[in-house]
């Protein structure tokens, strides 16, 4: 089933604080009442962080954030009222909310998936409703093309954000005719940072960010879209973390940055936490997993799970495990050994571990802090 939905024009201008409440979400009931009476904020609303490492917080972003976020984005794309979105994100996920910010600000056709998500029935109401523009996360994008679906002629653009998509699922993904894009943000930026404007391109940076490295590659973020702190809650009492806009949001992610005239380029590194050492030698984390769901695919391990983690080793510093979940004893190794192949021999893999779920958020990352937890104590 699906619903057509849009934000009404007063949204933008009741003063209100409005918290993007779900049942997957920790309770933020109290939340709004904190916002306007110790913050003295209005027209603010909170998204809480998809917590795939580490604390969960609630980010403030304004609602201007949001419009000249989403602005640029249709500009960037060219999107217009002649334009159809078919929106298949939750909605208390910035990623979700921004398809329907883009929605209002260009004048174009939303239609929203409701219920769990299947592939199957995303496609066949992408054709129905003539969709074409879509944002999906790099799950939902393995989905359809482990499916073998293919997109509707009327698809123009799928951006792909909420992770990494490998380039092996990119390919399959543009050989069923879905013009998927690669895009990078977070939620503190209201989404998107820099996006691919063409098939297997560049990260575009969009113009209104203004983004700098620290002497570690890290990357720092001002601009008016960004959000302005983080809600906390210690002991059931709020408190405020606020975001300098002179000194920026320092990030977690390593980038390398560069100009060809007056455009701007971004390319993703790695996290600066998916980075650990194993016999004196830096590890990331992030191509190891891609590299996963590369193979599952090329080996048709469509069903179950599976995700690299780190422990902590005495000699080592450091190991790596193959978690898995719903594969078989045949199906792990076979996936084990194709990775190691790959992998230098410090990296390499001597370990599966079988558990009933890969701990994933809503938008598909695998939150590692449990994933450890589980593995260490099942």
């Amino acid at each position: 089933m699906e619903t057509t939905l849009m934000l009404a024009p007063a949204f933008w201008s009741d003063g209100g604080v409005w918290i993007g409440q779900s049942d997957h979400t920790e309770d933020g009931s109290t939340l709004a009442d904190f916002a306007s009476r110790e913050l003295q904020a209005q027209h603010m609303c909170f998204f809480q962080t998809s917590g795939s490492e580490g604390r969960r917080k609630w980010v403030g972003l304004t609602k201007e954030s949001l419009l000249i976020s989403a602005k640029a984005v249709n500009t960037h794309f060219d999107i217009t009222e002649r334009d159809h979105w078919l929106l298949a994100l939750p909605v208390h996920h910035v990623g979700g909310f921004g398809v329907l910010t883009r929605a209002f600000v260009s004048g174009s056709a939303l239609t929203q998936m409701n219920g769990k998500w299947d592939a199957a029935v995303f496609a066949r109401t992408c054709e129905e409703a003539g969709a074409t523009l879509a944002s999906l996360v790099p799950t939902q994008v393995f989905d359809l093309v482990a499916a073998k679906l293919n997109a509707p002629k009327s698809m123009r653009v799928v951006l792909v954000g909420g992770g990494a998509m490998s380039a092996a699922l990119e390919q399959a993904a543009l050989q069923l005719g879905w013009p998927v894009r690669r895009t990078y943000g977070m939620t503190e930026t209201a989404s998107q940072v820099a996006t691919q404007t063409t098939e297997c391109g560049e990260l575009e940076v969009l113009p209104i960010w203004d983004l700098s490295t620290d002497d570690e590659g890290i990357l720092i973020v001002r601009g008016q879209a960004l959000a302005k702190g983080y809600a906390l809650q210690d002991d059931g009492k709020w408190r405020w973390e606020p975001i300098s806009a002179e000194t920026g949001l320092r990030t977690r992610d390593r980038v390398s940055l560069h100009h060809d005239g007056a455009r701007r380029f971004l390319r993703f590194m790695g996290r600066e936490s998916g980075i650990v050492k194993i016999l004196g030698e830096l590890v990331a984390l992030g191509p190891i997993q891609e590299r996963i769901e590369a193979l599952r695919l090329e080996s048709g391990l469509i069903h179950g799970d599976a995700a690299v983690c780190d422990l902590a080793d005495e000699r080592a510093e450091a190991r790596l495990l193959l978690a898995v979940s719903q594969l078989s004893e045949e199906d792990s190794e076979r996936l084990q050994n194709g990775l190691n192949k790959t992998l230098r021999p410090f990296e390499r893999i001597h370990e599966i571990r079988h558990l009933k779920a890969i701990p994933r958020s809503e938008l598909g990352k695998v939150r590692m802090e449990e994933l450890r937890r589980l593995i260490i104590s099942p």
